[in-house]
Formats: C-alpha cells, sequence, structure tokens
C-alpha cells in the first residue's frame, strides 16, 4: 500500500522534514521508543497548522473538519517518515548481511 496516496500533495514536504527530526531525535538522549510518538505529535502540529492557514473556517463545523484532517494528515506523514526510515534500516541490514556472505564482515 502507498501511503502517500492519501497525502495532500503540499503536505508531502512534512515527510523528510519528520524524518529529518527523527535523525535529530535519535541522535539525543531520548529513548528510541519515543520517536514514533514524538514524530506523530510533530506531524499533527504541523499538518493543523497548515490545515488552519489554508482553509476558511466560518463555524465550529469548519474548524472541526480542519481538525480532522490535520490529525489525519500529520500522522499520516509521520507513519511516512517512519516507514522510510525502517526501509532505509532494513535496506543496510541487507547489505551487510550480503557482504557477510561475500567474505567481508559486517563490522569493517
Amino acid at each position: 500500500m502507498d501511503i502517500t496516496s492519501y497525502i495532500e500533495p503540499k503536505l508531502l514536504i512534512t515527510v523528510p522534514v519528520l524524518y529529518i527530526l527523527g535523525a535529530m531525535i535519535k541522535r539525543s538522549e531520548i529513548s528510541d521508543k519515543y520517536i514514533p510518538l514524538i514524530l506523530g505529535a510533530m506531524g499533527v502540529v504541523l499538518a493543523t497548522v497548515y490545515s488552519f492557514i489554508t482553509n476558511e473556517q466560518n463555524g465550529w463545523k469548519d474548524i472541526l473538519s480542519v481538525l480532522f484532517a490535520g490529525v489525519t494528515q500529520g500522522l499520516l506523514c509521520a507513519s511516512a517518515s517512519v516507514y522510510t526510515n525502517n526501509i532505509f534500516k532494513q535496506m543496510k541490514k541487507d547489505a551487510d548481511e550480503s557482504t557477510d556472505k561475500d567474505g567481508g564482515t559486517a563490522d569493517s
């Protein structure tokens, strides 16, 4: 399933932004288990701010609609970012394993 097909095109820029933020958090003292939660919250905030800026609100229904769009789009962007990170990790792991099979070492 291509999750990015559900993300609003103008919000796709948040995927690499969240990926970079995740890499920065990874180098901090914050436990890895919290990174997806932090990225999810950041994605929701960024997407909600974008939704409020780009959509006119004429009542509480419009505000709820913008909030819903912000939450869903933010979570999709964060999920795409975490998914991208996992793909890169898996590709690196596969490359390391193939180096081991070819007589090299993964530690070198």
